[in-house]
């Protein structure tokens, strides 16, 4: 263990404050490669600078495009328009950013050129074959290790065909990379999608100025579809606090009794909004003021309080790729309700950062919490009252596990110990000071 990255949170007080979570990865990634898919500048305020975005924007500075930050704290890029590509000159480290990785292997596929990708051991192990299968139907090649794992090298297509695929699992990140080849595919590229899935792609895509349309299928499934050459134009975009990183103080909150917080500016999409419906469902007292539009995308204020009384609950099925991130923290909320919590459709979870659903399940075992683990569910028999806590959590350089179980730690009995911290900046790196600013107790070991 390496303990300059250990981590422990304390049983605290009631939490209480106003503050405001980084901005929403997804759309933070996706406005970094569209504003390089422009012809000209666009201006984003509220990037998320974590490290997985970080990464996305070294990579479309490797493939041409001119990302800068400014000194008033907003970014800028200067893009090639699409087709314009260049071929990189090194490897894109990606560093352990699924979604970007996806997304821009999707996004050479569609080019002309070549580009090797490598990433932390994390990422390495995470398959890539699911989106690499439709875009050899569009007419790349690949190069990688068995099962399509990291390092990889796309060889893209020398004129993108369009397709029409119907996704086997339902996954946003293969939908976004279909549709990014296809932006530089003559004719119409559409993905079907059995559930609706996170739909950042296409609300960005309309931002700034192409052409998306999605229709409700007779089998109930949606198809979403792009015309090929469609210019992009070059706009502002605000970025919204991202819902994933606001499910941690949101749960914290809702189960540690008398707490009351505001989280400014949370981006409200509703396929992205499935943990605040749990809660709810729960008996959790959640509330969204101010809403309104921004950047093609919903936002609200959120106001949570702790009534210390959340109750067991079944999660619909098709509310899972509402909140497929937000899986690990819900569980935690799950382990101080009273009654039984049922989670099922959760195979997704086993090829994030970690086998999220092994990881979950081991820690909360650890902490004390009755529960049954299938193959693609989870089932919580809650008390009413926080578990006892008192263990060591293995992250496997997963930042949500990580989050997850130092939220735990603010209300069980003895402290909770997570044995790196590090992979917390990928996404939410002022994640310890905004906690213990709302009143939580974590601190270096």
């Amino acid at each position: 263990m390496n303990e300059i990255h250990a981590l422990t949170a304390k049983k605290s007080a009631a939490l209480s404050g106003i503050t405001k979570v980084p901005g929403d990865k997804s759309i933070s990634h996706r406005a970094l490669m569209f504003g390089a898919l422009t012809i000209g500048e666009t201006i984003i305020s509220g990037l998320l600078e974590g490290e997985d975005v970080l990464h996305t924007a070294e990579a479309m500075k490797a493939l041409g495009a001119k990302v800068e930050k400014c000194p008033d704290g907003l970014w800028r890029t200067y893009g090639v328009g699409i087709g314009g590509l260049k071929q990189p000159e090194t490897a894109l480290e990606m560093g352990n950013s699924g979604t970007s990785t996806r997304l821009l292997i999707g996004l050479v596929a569609g080019h002309n050129i070549s580009a090797t990708f490598t990433g932390d051991a994390s990422l390495s192990k995470r398959p890539m074959q699911r989106v690499i299968t439709p875009l050899e139907m569009m007419g790349a090649n690949f190069e990688s290790r068995e099962g399509g794992r990291l390092p990889l090298t796309v060889i893209g297509a020398d004129d993108a065909l369009n397709i029409e695929y119907r996704l086997p699992v339902a996954s946003a990140q293969v939908k976004s990379a279909i549709l990014l080849a296809g932006l530089n595919a003559a004719g119409r590229t559409t993905v079907i999608e059995e559930k609706p899935t996170r739909d950042h792609t296409e609300n960005m895509l309309m931002h700034f100025g192409v052409e998306v349309v999605t229709e409700e299928l007779e089998d109930g499934a949606l198809a979403v579809s792009v015309i090929g050459h469609q210019e992009l134009q070059p706009c502002a975009v605000d970025v919204p606090g991202d819902p994933s990183s606001a499910a941690f103080p949101a749960v914290a909150a809702a189960i540690t009794e008398g707490s009351s917080i505001q989280l400014s500016g949370i981006g409200m999409n509703p396929r992205r909004t499935g943990i605040f419906d749990c809660l709810r469902e729960m008996g959790a007292d959640i509330t969204f003021k101010h809403e309104r539009i921004e950047g093609g995308e919903k936002v609200a204020d959120v106001f949570i309080k702790g009534t210390g009384k959340l109750k067991g609950i079944t999660v619909p099925e098709a509310r899972v790729p509402s909140m497929i991130d937000e899986f690990p923290v819900f569980a935690m909320a799950a382990s101080c309700a009273e009654g039984t919590t049922i989670m099922t459709g959760l195979e997704e979870l086993r090829v994030k950062e970690s086998d999220r659903l092994l990881m979950v399940a081991n820690g909360l075992k650890a902490c004390g919490v009755n529960l049954e683990m299938g193959e693609d569910s989870l089932t919580i028999h809650g008390t009413g009252k926080a578990p006892k806590g008192g263990a060591l959590i293995e992250t496997a350089l997963d930042h949500r596990i990580a989050m997850a179980f130092l939220v735990l730690g603010g209300v069980t009995d003895e402290a909770i110990q997570i044995d790196d911290a590090a992979p917390i900046r990928t996404s939410f790196p002022n994640f310890v000071d905004l906690m213990n600013d709302l009143g939580c107790a974590i601190m270096k070991v």
